[in-house]
């Protein structure tokens, strides 16, 4: 893969939006069905975790992870 200006910038603007306190993929995913849980009892749950929804703002597959968890408990409860 050639490194481009596209992807040069995108990589320092990941860098440059990094916060002390980011979570990484696998504390997401411990925490994802509480979040899911929270957000199915019609709580806020960005307000409740975060965290857990910065995380999911900056990562395109644990936000996959977390709607296919909420997608398919909501199927599953209908």
């Amino acid at each position: 893969m050639k490194l481009t200006l596209d992807i040069l910038k995108k990589i320092v603007g990941s860098v440059v939006g990094t916060k002390p306190n980011e979570m990484d993929c696998d504390e997401c995913f411990e925490r994802l069905d509480l979040f899911v849980d929270i957000k199915l009892q019609g709580k806020d749950s960005s307000e409740a975790m975060p965290l857990i929804q910065d995380h999911l703002n900056r990562c395109g597959a644990c936000r996959e992870e977390f709607e296919a968890l909420l997608d398919c408990i909501r199927a599953t409860s209908e």
